[in-house]
């Protein structure tokens, strides 16, 4: 039997293992192109009009078939095969595959597969593969794949493949990437450029990955983009949540390259052809990029598709919109469908609005849906309500599964309840698993045993990772050891992070490299601000009461004496006596006597020795020995010891004038 080309209407047997008897004819098989004749047969009678209804064409080649005509049998048997009328179709089939149609026999090959005679599709398939069919030598390769005969899968995958057949190509690189062949991203290619949207889908995954660990180097650890919903990776909270509550954040930034650019392509062509998970995807690279608008059309794609993820990440982005309503919409929606991360979010939303019951039930179907944080979440929640047992088991449950901020809360507890032995573990675990508030919780319960040096140890591993705590214990530990260099690298790193005792420090380190200041020059233009008052000035304004004093010492000294009034006063309400000495003593330049004694008493009642010295002076002048020699000898209690040595010359001058 010798088969020339298709020349009835070419069937693709796209996902054609059918475990049912359902009509699957749509979903497996495509009609291609226009109709030939074969050589010693008539061409199709009456060509197909625009206008021609299913009916009109399927009585032409019914009128033809029975006539004789190859080319619509083998199409007759087709319309009716794709309409699931596997008895009228056969005969018409079988009577073209006789005549030589290898379309024809593909197409019985599928009749024969749904009807469950997988053997003998096998067989006309081979025949029109072996004919040059790519579409049977697709269906042959997912044939023997599926008996596990991997070579002969390869085989006649890789003839469609290399045919132009896109699911032949998809087939095929899905074979040779379960066999870790680095040849799987070729075909994944050659398939998604004929628009094969799950191999662009995959294609963009295996560009990102790989561009992504070429990033981070081959022993980095974490995962690779995750996309909104991800249970791993950082965490977005509600406002008013549990503090520390755990939910879905989007991705981590990826590092440059082409490769990215080109996986973001391939993800967009996907979910432009409808593919849910590439639509999500897409939607959390542009939310990245700070393309909210968009990514927020993505999401919603993918989420009208069904793909919760994408419905708890849009949830997110209308929620920071500050929609929360329509938020909280999705991911009512999102949970229902079975995503933790929804329900999470659910029930932090709330837990901010005091509806601890809802929370805790929400929190409870993350948990059952195999999200751990709802099992953290309710421990946080149970501990913001002082249910400290319940905390623990939450804590504990979370714990136990890997939860790493779960075990630092729960070491924390056992801390706080006196149980150091039994926090430690926890503690270390947690710390172990990558979190950075546990290394640094270590650092403090060495240090509080005693032994800084494995204290230290914990802190620069926390310092390390970022924590802005740990870089000013480690700062704090290198300027005890003289190691200044060291400590104002640590130093910078807290303060930048927001720590207004590093930053103080750090001030006071660049301080004591200035220069003496030299004579004023009457007239010389007022000297720029240096970067140690900068640090100053950023830990005043933190409220660091020492570095509000000093920052008005420097605004002095430039003769700003507005600013240093400021300062000082801020200083000394917030309960600073060296502040409210200085405040004192530019009153009392300024005529405003009265005031100025206000403030000393008020820093020499805090224990200020200079303060109850200056009271007691003024205390002189106006007459008042016996408030004076009071103050005196509250300036002898307090020193320093040149303070108390003028207290006491002063207190017995004022003796001296008593008892005259």
């Amino acid at each position: 039997m010798v088969f020339m080309g298709d020349r009835a209407t070419l069937l693709e047997t796209g996902r054609f293992v059918q475990r049912h008897a359902r009509n699957a004819a749509d979903e497996i098989i495509e009609a291609a192109g226009a109709l030939d004749a074969l050589p010693g047969t008539t061409a199709a009678p009456d060509a197909v009009t625009e206008n021609e209804t299913e009916t009109e064409t399927e009585a032409r080649h019914r009128r033809a078939a029975e006539h004789g005509d190859l080319a619509s049998m083998s199409a007759l048997g087709a319309l009716l095969l794709r309409r699931g009328d596997l008895d009228g179709a056969e005969p018409y089939l079988r009577g073209a595959t006789a005549e030589g149609d290898r379309a024809a026999a593909n197409n019985l090959g599928v009749l024969l597969h749904q009807r469950g005679y997988a053997d003998e599709a096998a067989g006309w398939w081979r025949v029109a593969a072996v004919a040059g069919s790519a579409p049977a030598a697709h269906a042959l390769g997912r044939h023997h794949r599926e008996r596990g005969d991997e070579p002969a899968a390869e085989y006649w995958l890789r003839q469609a493949a290399e045919q132009g057949h896109a699911l032949g190509a998809y087939a095929l690189a899905d074979l040779l990437e379960h066999r870790g062949d680095v040849g799987a991203e070729r075909w994944l290619r050659a398939a998604a450029e004929q628009g094969h949207r799950e191999a662009a889908y995959r294609l963009a995954m295996a560009l990102e990955r790989r561009a992504t660990e070429t990033t981070r180097g081959p022993h980095a650890t974490g995962t690779r983009l995750p996309v909104p919903g991800a249970a791993e990776g950082p965490a977005r909270s509600v406002a008013g949540a549990p503090p520390g509550a755990l939910l879905p954040d989007g991705p981590p930034a990826a590092g440059p390259g082409g490769e990215l650019a080109e996986a973001e392509q391939w993800f967009r062509q996907a979910a432009a052809r409808g593919h849910r998970r590439a639509a999500l995807h897409l939607g959390a690279i542009l939310e990245q990029r700070g393309d909210l608008k968009e990514a927020g059309r993505w999401y919603l794609s993918s989420a009208k598709e069904g793909e919760a993820r994408a419905a708890c990440a849009l949830g997110f982005l209308l929620r920071d919109a500050g929609d929360e309503e329509s938020a909280a919409v999705w991911w009512l929606r999102a949970a229902q469908d079975g995503d933790g991360n929804a329900a999470n979010a659910l029930g932090a939303l709330h837990a901010a609005r005091g509806e601890q019951q809802t929370a805790e039930r929400w929190y409870r179907a993350a948990m059952d849906a195999g999200d751990v944080n709802g099992a953290y979440n309710l421990g946080l929640l149970c501990a913001a309500q002082d249910r400290i047992p319940q905390a623990e088991q939450w804590y504990r449950r979370a714990a136990y599964a890997g939860h790493r901020e779960a075990a630092n809360a729960l070491a924390v507890l056992l801390l706080q309840a006196g149980d150091a032995n039994g926090a430690e573990p926890w503690f270390s675990k947690a710390a172990e698993a990558g979190s950075v508030d546990a290394a640094f919780n270590l650092g403090i319960l060495h240090a509080g045993r005693g032994d800084d040096r494995t204290a230290l140890v914990w802190y620069e591993r926390a310092a390390a990772a970022g924590h802005t705590e740990a870089a000013l214990q480690v700062g704090i530990a290198a300027l005890r050891d003289g190691d200044e260099q060291t400590a104002e690298r640590h130093l910078r790193c807290a303060a930048g992070g927001g720590s207004a005792e590093a930053a103080f420090r750090l001030a006071s380190v660049l301080d004591a490299r200035r220069p003496e200041p030299g004579p004023a020059v009457l007239g010389a233009p007022r000297e720029e601000k240096s970067e140690c008052e900068e640090w100053y000035e950023r830990a005043a304004r933190q409220g660091h009461r020492r570095a509000q004093v000093r920052v008005g010492m420097l605004a002095a000294a430039r003769g700003d004496l507005a600013e240093a009034d400021r300062w000082y006063r801020e200083a000394a309400e917030a309960g600073s006596r060296n502040g409210a000495f200085n405040l004192g003593l530019l009153l009392a330049r300024e005529g405003s006597e009265r005031e100025a004694s206000l403030w000393w008493t008020r820093a020499a009642r805090a224990g200020h020795g200079r303060a109850a010295l200056r009271l007691a002076l003024l205390a002189a002048r106006r007459g008042e020995l016996t408030e004076g020699r009071r103050w005196c000898a509250r300036a002898v209690e307090l020193g320093p010891a040149e303070v108390a040595e003028r207290a006491a010359r002063l207190s017995e001058a004022l003796h001296q004038e008593l008892t005259a």
